[in-house]
């Protein structure tokens, strides 16, 4: 993905026209959804749901992801653009360090859950089903009400807070492209809202994507085996990210 956003980046140096500067905007904020702790966030995020209307869901916890990110892209970017400022390197630096704490504990929980029994599968047949099948079924919820309300659930607003925090992480960089790429501040403006649409657009695309996924074919049906694969990943990422985040590892991309 580094080639391809070099390769955009470099239509925003030099004399070009004002719609070539959004569309090339736009365009980045599309690819900058699909950052591996982006997609590590929201993943966790998203598996964490219990709800059969996976589809429907995954792809407004992702728009709610990316408008929160588009917020804080927006409320920090926007004036160091107009004033021709950069975030400073410790807020980066601890906003980095908390998206990858964020990561861990979104994996956390998705693991408790698994833990729990929320991803419990059986096998049965309705009445007049040609062929048993399978349904995800949590004894945890169901059996008694004393431990119903030990397991939250994920929120729409919880989605819109991780994305806040990666607006903040995101904010320093993306100042410094525009400012070093667009010396009108009209345009750095406009091209920094069109980076935060396509964000939130691409991350509601590939959160409904995810979805699918989760909602049938082979992944749904062994879900209860592969939460826990999911929860794993997702704490060595963020931790390796956290530990990135203030130089005790290095990042590949």
């Amino acid at each position: 993905m580094g080639a391809v956003e070099g390769w955009l980046e470099g239509f925003m140096h030099g004399s070009v026209g004002v719609g070539v500067v959004l569309l090339v905007s736009f365009l980045l904020g599309l690819r900058h959804a699909s950052d591996p702790d982006h997609l590590a966030a929201v993943t966790t995020l998203i598996a964490s749901d219990r709800e059969h209307d996976k589809i429907r869901k995954a792809g407004l916890m992702g728009l709610l992801w990316g408008l929160g990110h588009g917020t804080t892209l927006v409320l920090l970017g926007l004036p160091l653009v107009l004033f021709n400022r950069f975030l400073p390197e410790p807020v980066q630096q601890a906003a980095e360090t908390l998206i990858g704490v964020i990561i861990v504990l979104l994996a956390v929980r998705l693991l408790m859950r698994w833990r729990r029994g929320l991803y419990h599968v059986h096998v049965h047949s309705h009445d007049g089903a040609a062929a048993p099948h399978r349904h995800v079924h949590s004894h945890s919820e169901s059996e008694a009400h004393e431990h119903g309300h030990a397991v939250g659930r994920r929120t729409p607003l919880s989605a819109y807070g991780v994305g806040l925090v990666h607006g903040i992480g995101g904010s320093g960089g993306l100042t410094l492209l525009l400012l070093s790429t667009i010396s009108n501040r009209a345009e750095a403006a406009a091209a920094l809202l069109l980076f935060a649409a396509g964000t939130a657009v691409s991350m509601a695309l590939l959160s409904t994507a995810f979805g699918l996924a989760i909602a049938g074919g082979p992944m749904a049906r062994n879900f209860e085996r592969v939460a826990p694969v999911l929860g794993v990943l997702g704490v060595a990422f963020g931790a390796w990210y956290a530990l990135g985040a203030v130089g005790l590892v290095t990042y590949p991309f």
